[in-house]
Order: C-alpha cells, then sequence, then structure tokens
C-alpha cells in the first residue's frame, strides 16, 4: 500500500528550508512569513514522527534523517521546475487554432503569413475541422467555429456572418446566354442542392418553396470545397460572398444577384475559454483577426475585458 504523503505546503516548506538553511529567506522565497515556515516545518515533523532540523540560535542544521530527505526533495522540486518550465516554454511559442474548414481555407490561409511575420516567436498550428466534424473546443487555445456556438462559460465574438447568395463560374452562365433571373439557376446544375440555404434563399427572392428534390445530391458540407466546384464550372453554388471575395475579384466566380439571406443565428465565431482571457499570443491573435476584418470592411467586435476571468 503507497505510503500517504506529508501536505504539499510542509514539503514545499521544508524543501525551501533546507536549501537556504533559514526559515527566514525560506519564508521570503515563498512570500511567508518566517512563523509560518516554522509552522509547516512542524507539521511536517510531527507527520514524520522525527525532526527534520535542529534549531540553534539564529541558525538551524538539518539532522541525519533531514539529510536523507532534503536531497531528494530538492530533486525532485527541480525535476517538477524543470517540466513546468519546458511544457510552459512550448505553449507560449505555440498557439493551436481549431478552425472551421472554410474559414482555414479562405480566410487564414491567404492571411496567416502575415501574422507570423508581426510575431515570430508564435508558431501556429491550425486544426481545421471539415463536414459532421466538430470544433477542438478541449485542445485548442482559440477557436472559429461555424454555425457553431461555443460553450456557454467561453469568450466569444461573432466575427463574420453567415449570408448567402448564388454564385457560379462566368463559363457556366455563358452556357445560356447569362443568368438574369432567379429562374435562369434551375436550368443548371447545382453544388449540393440539398442545403437549406438553397430554400431559404429562393423564398427571399420571392419564388416561395422550390422543390430540388429530384436533382442528384452532391453534399460537400463545406463552402471551400463547394466554391472550388463552382470555380470549375460544375455548378450553381449557394456561397457567403464575404468568404469568395477574391474568386469574385478575380473574375473566377460571378455573385448574379445582390440579394443575400441569413439564418439570425447562423455566424462564424472566435471564442476561447475564460482561462486564456490574459494569454499574449491568443490576444495577439484575436486582435489580428479583428484587424484583418477592418481592413477588409466588416464590422469589428470590441475584445472582451482583460481582467482575470
Amino acid at each position: 500500500m503507497p505510503v500517504s504523503l506529508p501536505p504539499l505546503s510542509a514539503i514545499r516548506a521544508f524543501e525551501a528550508a533546507s536549501r537556504h538553511l533559514s526559515f527566514t529567506k525560506a519564508g521570503e522565497e515563498l512570500g511567508m512569513t518566517q512563523a509560518a515556515i516554522s509552522y509547516q516545518i512542524r507539521l511536517l515533523e510531527d507527520r514524520l514522527g522525527y525532526a527534520v532540523f535542529i534549531r540553534k540560535t539564529r541558525r538551524i542544521e538539518l539532522t541525519e534523517n533531514g539529510r536523507q530527505l532534503s536531497g531528494r526533495v530538492i530533486e525532485a522540486f527541480a525535476t517538477l521546475r524543470t517540466a513546468f518550465e519546458e511544457v510552459g516554454e512550448k505553449n507560449a511559442g505555440q498557439l493551436v487554432v481549431s478552425s472551421n474548414t472554410t474559414f482555414a481555407v479562405n480566410w487564414l490561409a491567404n492571411r496567416l503569413v502575415h501574422f507570423q511575420m508581426q510575431n515570430p516567436d508564435i508558431a501556429v498550428r491550425i486544426l481545421p475541422y471539415g463536414p459532421g466534424a466538430s470544433p477542438e473546443f478541449d485542445s485548442a487555445d482559440i477557436v472559429v467555429s461555424a454555425c457553431k456556438r461555443p460553450p456557454k462559460d467561453w469568450i466569444s465574438n461573432e466575427i463574420v456572418k453567415a449570408d448567402f447568395s448564388p454564385m457560379l463560374s462566368p463559363a457556366l452562365a455563358a452556357s445560356i446566354g447569362g443568368v438574369t433571373s432567379p429562374e435562369d439557376i434551375l436550368r443548371l446544375p447545382m453544388v449540393d442542392p440539398q442545403d437549406p440555404w438553397w430554400g431559404i434563399w429562393f423564398r427571399a427572392a420571392g419564388f416561395g418553396d422550390v422543390d430540388l428534390s429530384g436533382r442528384p445530391n452532391s453534399r460537400m458540407g463545406s463552402q471551400a470545397l463547394e466554391a472550388n466546384r463552382a470555380i470549375a464550372g460544375q455548378g450553381v453554388a449557394i456561397l457567403t460572398p464575404y468568404f469568395c471575395k477574391t474568386a469574385l475579384e478575380t473574375g473566377q466566380l460571378q455573385q448574379p444577384f445582390d440579394l443575400t439571406a441569413r439564418i439570425e443565428e447562423e455566424s462564424w465565431y472566435l471564442s476561447y475559454p475564460p482561462t486564456k482571457r490574459n494569454n499574449r499570443k491568443v490576444r495577439l491573435f484575436r486582435d489580428w483577426v479583428f484587424a484583418e476584418l477592418k481592413r477588409d470592411g466588416m464590422p469589428v467586435p470590441a475584445p472582451a475585458p482583460e481582467t482575470a476571468a
């Protein structure tokens, strides 16, 4: 049966006092009074059943038992300090971001180099999650989730609203002489016709319920993948304009109608746990994302207060 350890506070006081051979200096190191250190040592000795220090006038000495314990305890605490330092240094230099595939591919991939140039001491590790998967809320420093709210106790910022509109390649539009009315979309193949966004957009366009059930289903589950299919001319996709900005500007995609629709509760969220509120790398990444959004003319949320959670 394992021997139970004395209280950690008493072991900690003994470790410091045995290094300094002084209750006063041990107290200064640990932020305790000389009397508090002496009390912890008494607790330790009572628990052990033998003395670890000989008290002399204005000084202390280790007993034989105290000397045997001292070397092992000092070594154990040194090992603990090294372990915490190594893990701390690793965590301080690496930022883990769990991101929805669309945000990772259509936003982060094109911009991350700028963050890394500004913060060369931080290595960013992206954990993209795709269709059917969930964000890495348990293991990431920051999560960018799509249409999936973060845990209630997390610090959360809505960064992009999930509005949507049909988009297609110029070549596909030209194949029917151009797309000038919503009816024209129904003359073309569609990427993911079972996406509920289609029905919402057609109703917003004044068409009521449009039956798309007979069309071949091609569920991609990711706007990044759906946009690539649309660029390749394989169909009309229902996409968020902000994430297709480059493709629209370069003419790879067309957005035939200004009309966009949205589901009020669906957005992209940047979030992190309260324990990381004051974490330097988290704050730097969050503020950089906000600055990029502002540069794009997007509404920018106010950062959460940096006081301790």
